[in-house]
């Protein structure tokens, strides 16, 4: 892996500063287990029968990002984006995708993520999760994303070692 350019969270601040900077370590980290790789090392899976890869895990993201800001703040029939039905798993798959397909999707993604938590007035916004058929606030939007994103980047530290035997941060 390349050299850890991340930028770190503060460890005092504000609850709105805190929240976006750690969404953006956690983001970041997920970019750095795949920096260096190839399309079919990115594309590499954990062990049968499972298809998690790398690659898989930035299409799922993107999918989390759009689920989660898109469609809950400003669209919410916006269609996901490997799945025509609300098909988290269907990101998953990424045996014909590539580096440059994955990347741009999540990368557009999470540009519309920050849009819209910039231009919300407060954490206290909300908007409407057509799945759960109930209002939640930016504050739950941004601590839902963070966890899936800990949680995933967790998968992408095992999968790295895997690929090529990289460890750490």
């Amino acid at each position: 892996m390349a050299t850890d350019d991340r930028i770190a969270p503060p460890v005092a601040g504000g609850e709105r500063d805190t929240l976006r900077a750690y969404l953006d370590y956690h983001r970041a980290t997920l970019a750095m287990k795949c920096e260096g790789l190839t399309d079919e090392e990115l594309r590499q899976r954990s062990m049968p029968p499972s298809t998690l890869s790398l690659l898989g895990l930035v299409r799922h993201l993107a999918e989390v990002e759009r689920a989660w800001f898109r469609r809950v703040f400003e669209d919410n029939d916006a269609p996901m984006v490997w799945s025509d039905e609300i098909d988290f798993q269907a990101a998953y798959d990424a045996s014909a995708s590539t580096r440059a397909e994955a990347f741009t999707a999540w990368e557009a993604e999470v540009e519309n993520s920050r849009r819209v938590e910039r231009r919300a007035p407060s954490l206290d916004v909300t908007g409407y999760q057509p799945r759960w058929d109930r209002e939640v606030s930016l504050r739950m939007v941004m601590v839902h994303v963070l966890l899936e994103y800990g949680r995933h980047n967790g998968h992408a530290d095992f999968l790295r070692e895997g690929v090529d035997g990289s460890v750490g941060a």
